[in-house]
């Protein structure tokens, strides 16, 4: 039986012939990434468990990015700790304040993953780097700390869903109504601890963004990881960037998959995620016209330059809502002195948003956008689930950065369509 994408490059990196689902294997890694949350965490089992080198301060990489800047005297005491134990190790790829970024959109942004790789990092969206070919996964603190002593993980082989794409997306559908499409039909169990392997001719049609949207929330239905395959607009975005050799695996035809999902993206619409759940989905013309007071447009879902281009387009000579908070958060360093140079931040200001340095903050509920009892939110992080962005009693709908512009002018959840 033939193997998935997935499977051929934990099968490299484990060193074997083959490996079939359910496979216990060791694998080495070519990237350990850890957060200010996660990497304390990683460094106090690291130092108990007596371990006093690193296996490769060029593969591992730490970025400040869930309080920062340092929110409070917690958070600051964190991330003192992550730059301590990058500097006694030599850890080259530290990135902080001024230099970071949220770390999903800045590691491939800076070339650190790329098609092919075996990566880890102990965040559960590390499954982006899916979008580049790669097997990208997220993991505990305690395996963040072997595998920067060690360089390897253990894996789990997993089983395979196999997403046939179709067609071309209609104007102002994007990645991330595609990925809140599929969680709907299939649950946020749907693909636990499976690989969803995106295939078909509809791959084509979507930008790297897209599938950077689609990759970074396969956690989103349980998935052990997404994955893409390998084409010319991946090459395109790797060129330049990516200076290790590119390894492209390709599924074979035999391989082996547990279920097929085919999906005509010609025929998606607009589509949320109601609370409390991603797999709550909607069709925006359902549920238009929910009030709300908060809209966020950012994080590692949709902060890159090319959501920044689509709010920017719907928000420019318009207001937001009396009554609504309207904050956008550049994902990146870059995306944010793009956004400059295109004068998007000007169209943003000018409309009444808070335009933000690259952060995490409102999406985990940690800054810069928590809410109190009784508020709604329409933002474009991944999750939507009880107290994510502040009080219990708080609702997060999920959305494309189309609709939560469109929504930030209405005042209420909006189809970009009717503006």
């Amino acid at each position: 039986m033939g193997m998935t994408m997935t499977q051929k490059i934990l099968a490299a990196h484990a060193g074997l012939p083959s490996v079939k689902a359910g496979d216990l294997i060791e694998a080495k890694l070519d990237l350990v990434l850890g957060n200010d949350i996660t990497t304390p965490v990683a460094v106090a089992a690291f130092d108990g468990a007596g371990l006093t080198k690193v296996f490769d301060p060029e593969k591992i990489a730490i970025v400040l990015d869930h309080y920062t800047p340092c929110k409070d005297i917690k958070s600051a005491q964190l991330c003192d700790t992550a730059r301590r134990f990058a500097k006694r190790f030599g850890i080259t790829h530290l990135y902080d304040v001024g230099t970071a970024g949220i770390e999903h959109a800045l590691l491939p942004e800076k070339g650190l993953v790329g098609p092919g790789d075996c990566v880890i990092g102990a965040d559960s969206h590390t499954c982006t780097y899916g979008a580049l070919g790669a097997f990208s996964t997220g993991v505990g603190s305690t395996d963040m700390a072997a595998g920067m002593a060690i360089g390897e993980n253990w894996f789990k082989v997993p089983a395979a869903i196999k997403v046939i794409l179709t067609g071309k997306l209609k104007p102002y559908v994007s990645g991330k109504d595609v990925i809140l499409h599929l969680i709907g039909r299939i649950g946020v169990d749907g693909a636990l601890y499976k690989s969803l392997e995106f295939t078909g001719p509809g791959v084509a049609e979507l930008s790297m963004d897209d599938r950077f949207t689609i990759a970074n929330m396969a956690i989103e239905a349980g998935a052990k990881n997404g994955i893409f395959p390998v084409d010319e607009k991946t090459m395109e975005y790797v060129s330049g960037r990516f200076t290790r050799p590119v390894v492209v695996q390709k599924a074979d035809d035999d391989a082996e998959y547990e279920q097929e999902v085919a999906i005509d993206l010609s025929t998606l619409e607009s589509t949320v995620s109601l609370p409390h759940l991603p797999s709550n989905t909607k069709t925006v013309s359902q549920v238009k016209g929910l009030p709300i007071q908060q809209v966020v447009i950012g994080s590692c879902t949709n902060g890159r330059i090319s959501d920044m281009r689509v709010a920017a387009g719907i928000l420019k000579g318009r207001k937001v809502a009396d009554g609504v908070r309207c904050i956008v958060i550049p994902a990146t360093q870059a995306v944010y002195l793009q956004c400059v140079r295109e004068g998007l931040t000007e169209i943003f200001i000018e409309a009444g948003c808070a335009f933000s340095t690259p952060t995490c903050g409102p999406c985990l509920g940690g800054h810069m956008g928590v809410m109190c009892e009784g508020e709604r939110s329409v933002s474009t992080t991944n999750r939507n689930f009880v107290g994510r962005m502040g009080h219990v009693k708080s609702e997060v709908v999920l959305a494309s950065p189309a609709i939560a512009a469109a929504s930030a002018v209405k005042g209420c959840i909006a189809d970009p369509a009717d503006l």
